[in-house]
């Protein structure tokens, strides 16, 4: 702590978080309550973006306790004692440095978001550009600098449009661009670093940290993905934002050791290993190429291919340059290119490269494993094509093909890559290492960087499966053998039937219904914040309107549901006005004064809005509707009538039973028809099955035999509408007649 000048300061605040982490990982832990370990950890990352599960929350501790350190790195400043002289660019870049810390530490603060907090940190951004470029003259060539310069500038510009743009409600991102752009920056001013003797090795190795973190990210804001009970995808993404801080501590540690004395020159820069015994080195050489070389006998030239949870790491949660690169790797080491790293290694014997070396084929052997025990089998390829398209697209055409039933064939497994790269790791490490005192913190760097890549990767090891919900399954039971009307679906089975038999997500059939439903709970935390920007980067990521999306997360979402509800409600109270406004037309149509006494009549209270017309159909004759006669608004047949009505409009109903002919009326009436009906069965009932009308039987007690049904109708106006309503009366009485009369029919019908 004396060795800094706000050492006693920060000291205190880094072991009190550090603590404070581990004490709440232990309580989530046992409680099952993680809400305190989020918000301390990773504030936005709640149960509700990333489900409770015990190793998600012993990461997010890791992460405490990380950022504990971080806020050392950040808040020691610089070594004790009297500070040196500096020139006005260097202190200016101080300055600066400081201020962009500054601005970064007050965005993570919980406060509300306002887009014009952004400005300052990103406007200072130009200056740091330049002067890092003016304080690094001496160590980068010219050339290079400008090509920094550029890029720098550029990729601060492109922040900054954006920033102004969201401010004025537009989502404006290019994040294949801005990666690139910020590596060209980036990578001169850590070579610059690396080479100044102001900077110690630590400051530039958290540079190199944040710079291969900002190249695999993927430039946008998605927080939604898939997986199981807590999906791998947004623990990765949630594990980034942790790591973000590496950025954070490159920014302090270059800002202090400006001010500070150099760092002590290191000893073993440039030291080379003792020659050893040729025949040993060569199997080092060999071992990689030998799985190479049977896959290349195949005509594969790829190590892994697209599939398992490395590549769809590279694929999904990444930028489209780390993409790429991860193709290129997948080649070269398909080829047997890291034989030839091992044999520059081994000619050369530096230290940094036999390091390098080493730990390149140990990460590449890990990444094997993960590949071979993460690759799923081919049944997904065949169910999503489109999965297939995405995955083979940046491939050669056909390299893949020629298996059993259309599946794709890989070649070697990665399993052999992964022994023949592990044991060339090992008789490298077994030859060129370097002497005990002198590799124990590399060893302890070593062991920190397998654990964090280890803790990235446990989810796609520790995915479960779980049950998976098929659309059938969905489907309501054959009520045919039972009058029980089934319970309607609520709740986490309603969603997932929503999204089975509905298709409103854009999620693979195989996914788990666990899977299914934190993704489900994942949207319904987006929807429930209703925080634009987060909207926007849903959107922008996977496509998709949360906002829009309320109706199918409404059964495990209660902002959701309170939102449909209101809906419902609104949508009710529509309806029963409009209901209520064609019963009030009924009402005021004038009523029928029959000219003789029927046996029955009926007028409906109710209007009716038939879909397909009225029909009545003999269901113990024929039903033959062919051979009829009709005009338009009646058509007859053996077995069967019809009545045509206007399918946009409401219908005023009223049905009348007489024992003998009624006089004729057409008065008031645009379209008056008669025509013959058998009723075998003893009813005649006008029904619309598909829009369940059933109206009342016309039969008198049932009889039998033949019948005159005489249709009238007539449009009747409504607040200044010519067509407010229809108006229908029916009548029937014993006819033994079949013939189709129509007695008044309108302008131009039939």
């Amino acid at each position: 702590m004396r060795r800094y000048r706000f050492g006693w300061i920060a000291a205190p605040i880094a072991v009190a978080f550090g603590g404070a982490a581990v004490v709440a990982g232990v309580f989530a832990l046992v409680t099952g309550d993680a809400a305190v370990l989020r918000a301390l950890v990773a504030h936005g990352w709640g149960t509700d973006m990333v489900p409770y599960t015990w190793w998600v929350e012993v990461i997010l501790a890791g992460g405490g306790i990380l950022t504990g350190w971080a806020l050392w790195q950040i808040l020691r400043g610089r070594r004790a004692g009297e500070a040196p002289v500096l020139a006005r660019p260097v202190r200016l870049l101080r300055a600066a440095l400081y201020v962009s810390l500054a601005c970064a530490l007050a965005y993570e603060a919980p406060i509300p978001y306002q887009w014009w907090l952004e400005l300052p940190g990103t406007l200072t951004q130009f200056a740091i550009v330049w002067l890092f470029l003016v304080v690094l003259a001496g160590s980068v060539p010219r050339w290079l600098r400008i090509v920094a310069l550029v890029a720098g500038l550029a990729d601060t510009a492109v922040d900054l449009v954006a920033i102004v743009a969201y401010g004025l409600g537009q989502y404006w991102d290019l994040p294949r661009l801005g990666n690139v752009l910020h590596l060209l920056w980036v990578v001169p001013v850590l070579i610059g670093q690396a080479r100044d003797g102001r900077w110690s090795r630590g400051t530039v190795r958290a540079g190199m940290v944040a710079a291969v973190l900002a190249s695999l990210s993927s430039g946008s804001f998605m927080i939604v993905g898939f997986g199981g009970i807590a999906d791998h995808g947004t623990v990765i993404l949630m594990v980034r934002t942790i790591l973000s801080v590496f950025e954070l501590i490159w920014m302090a540690r270059t800002a202090h050791e400006l001010a500070g004395p150099p760092p002590e020159p290191s000893t073993r820069r440039g030291e080379r290993a003792a020659v050893r015994p040729w025949p040993l080195a060569a199997v080092a050489v060999v071992l990689p190429s030998v799985p190479a070389a049977v896959n290349l006998a195949q005509g594969m030239p790829f190590w892994t291919g697209p599939r398992g949870a490395v590549d769809m790491f590279f694929r999904e949660y990444s930028s489209y340059p780390a993409g790429l690169a991860w193709v290129a790797v997948d080649v070269l080491v398909g080829v047997g290119a890291p034989a030839v790293l091992v044999l520059v290694a081994v000619i050369r014997r530096s230290r940094r490269l036999l390091t390098g070396t080493i730990l390149f084929l140990v990460l590449a052997a890990a990444a094997g494993v993960v590949t071979a025990l993460t690759a799923r089998p081919e049944e997904d390829w065949q169910v999503v094509p489109e999965m297939a398209e995405e995955r083979l697209a940046v491939y050669p055409d056909g390299q893949f093909g020629g298996g059993l039933d259309g599946q794709l064939v890989f070649g070697l497994s990665p399993l052999w890559y992964s022994a023949a790269l592990a044991v060339s790791a090992l008789v490298l490490f077994l030859l060129y290492a370097a002497p005990l005192a002198a590799r124990r913190g590399r060893r302890v760097f070593a062991m920190a960087l397998a654990t964090a890549v280890a803790l990235v990767f446990v989810p796609a090891a520790d995915r479960s499966q779980g049950p998976v919900t098929t659309a059938a399954d969905c489907s309501p039971p054959d009520r045919r053998h039972t009058e029980v009307e089934p319970a309607p679906l609520t709740g986490e089975r309603a969603f997932i039937c929503e999204v089975r038999t509905g298709q409103v997500l854009d999620i693979p059939a195989t996914m788990p219904d666990q899977a299914l439903l934190a993704y489900g709970r994942s949207l319904c935390g987006v929807y429930t914040r209703d925080d634009p920007r987060e909207l926007a980067r849903v959107e922008s990521e996977e496509g998709l309107r949360v906002r829009d999306l309320y109706w199918a997360i409404d059964h495990i979402c209660p902002a959701a549901a309170a939102k449909v509800k209101t809906e419902r409600e609104a949508d009710d109270q529509e309806f029963a006005a409009f209901h209520a406004e064609e019963r009030a037309k009924c009402a005021a149509t004038p009523r029928h004064r029959p000219l003789i006494e029927p046996v029955k009549a009926v007028r409906l209270d109710d209007p009716v809005w038939p879909e397909t017309g009225l029909e009545m159909r003999d269901t113990a004759g024929t039903g033959d509707s062919g051979g009829g006669r009709h005009d338009d608004l009646v058509e007859s047949g053996p077995g069967h009538l019809t009545v045509s009505v206007d399918s946009e409009y409401h219908l005023c109903v009223t049905l009348e039973t007489y024992s003998r002919r009624p006089p004729v009326e057409t008065k008031g009436w645009d379209h008056v028809t008669e025509a013959g009906y058998t009723s075998t069965d003893g009813e005649l009932v006008f029904q619309d099955v598909l829009a369940g009308i059933v109206l009342p039987d016309l039969s008198p007690d049932g009889r039998r035999g033949r019948y005159r049904i005489r249709v009238h109708h007539a449009w009747f106006p409504w607040k200044g509408e010519e067509r407010g309503t229809q108006r229908l009366l029916i009548m029937a009485y014993p006819g033994k007649d079949d013939k189709l009369v129509t007695y008044r029919k309108p302008a131009g019908s039939r």
